[in-house]
C-alpha cells in the first residue's frame, strides 16, 4: 500500500482528547490518501498546561510526579487509537 499524499490542516482540531489535571493527550486524525483508497492515520500529542505568570503555557517536560499522569493519559489514547483503528480494519 503505497502512500501517495497526505491533506494537512493547519488548524486541525483533535479527534479526541484525554485529560487528567493539568496533563493531556490529544489524538489527532490525519486523512492520506492511498492505492486502496483514503485513510485515516492518527498521532497522539502529550502535554502539560501551566501558568507562567497571567500567561497559560505548554510543555512535554514531566517532573517524577506528574509521569503516572503522562503514562495514563497516553494509554487512554492508545485504547482509543487501537479501538478506531480495529473499527477500520472490520468495516
Amino acid at each position: 500500500m503505497a502512500k501517495k499524499s497526505a491533506k494537512r490542516n493547519g488548524n486541525n482540531p483533535p479527534e479526541k482528547v484525554f485529560r487528567i489535571g493539568f496533563i493531556t493527550a490529544s489524538v489527532f486524525g490525519h486523512e492520506i490518501e492511498t492505492d486502496e483508497g483514503p485513510i485515516t492515520v492518527r498521532s497522539v500529542n502529550v502535554q502539560k498546561r501551566y501558568k507562567d505568570g497571567d500567561d497559560v503555557k505548554y510543555t512535554s517536560s514531566f517532573n517524577l510526579a506528574e509521569l503516572p499522569q503522562a503514562v495514563r493519559v497516553l494509554q487512554m489514547a492508545q485504547g482509543y487509537v487501537e479501538r478506531a483503528e480495529a473499527e477500520i480494519i472490520l468495516n
